[in-house]
């Protein structure tokens, strides 16, 4: 086998156990065996072992002392930490995108045309943390998109846990998620840098409003 078609099916199984563990079918603290995975998506053991470093490196899977892949579990600590990012990287990153250029402005307006559409939880929790990035990438700062980006898979991973938790209480976070951007959208049309950075701060802040349903760990 060559180096890129090994490359590629490391790469289609990378994508396979992420969508499994953002999507709950790999919930956290599920063991990973190389030779079984291996067998479960037909391909040989090197691609599955690529795949499970890039997954580690991402912060969705573990490797523990003795020698065992888990997925990993995100405890409140995480995502206070993920939560102080947020509110440290997003509003200055929404203060240096206004005014937003017509490329962006568009973009943005697709992303919630497709969240008001959108038919799954998986989808609204893809699309909502797409808006927060392209409002990053918005701001022109590489290393400000480059540090968000590394937190792109451990907020996925919670986002989609709260998103479910929402559900459960029959909540319903496609027209939530929607309503907030078009919130945001709107300021960055209508009104000034310093409005925007701050409810975006506000935005963020009330994502972590919703730390007390995870009180549970995400695993139950």
């Amino acid at each position: 086998m060559s180096h890129s078609q090994s490359s590629t099916l490391a790469a289609a199984a990378e994508d396979r156990l992420r969508r499994e563990i953002f999507d709950g079918q790999l919930p956290p603290g599920t063991r990973l065996a190389e030779a079984a995975e291996a067998r479960r998506l037909g391909v040989s053991r090197v691609p599955v072992r690529e795949a499970f470093a890039a997954l580690e490196r991402d912060g969705l899977l573990e490797f523990t002392e003795t020698g065992r892949t888990v997925v990993k579990k995100l405890t409140p600590q995480d995502f206070e930490e993920l939560f102080a990012l947020r509110l440290l990287l997003e509003p200055s990153a929404a203060r240096a995108a206004f005014p937003l250029s017509q490329k962006h402005r568009l973009l943005l307006e697709e992303n919630l045309s497709a969240t008001r559409n959108a038919k799954t939880l998986d989808e609204v929790t893809r699309l909502d943390l797409e808006f927060h990035q392209l409002i990053v990438a918005a701001s022109g700062n590489a290393r400000l998109l480059k540090l968000w980006r590394s937190l792109r898979s451990e907020l996925e991973l919670w986002l989609g846990y709260l998103h479910r938790q929402h559900r459960d209480q029959d909540l319903n976070t496609r027209v939530g998620t929607a309503g907030s951007h078009e919130e945001i959208l709107l300021c960055f049309q209508t009104r000034s840098a310093p409005a925007c950075e701050k409810l975006m701060r506000e935005h963020i802040l009330g994502w972590r409003e919703w730390l007390p349903l995870s009180d549970e760990n995400p695993s139950k």
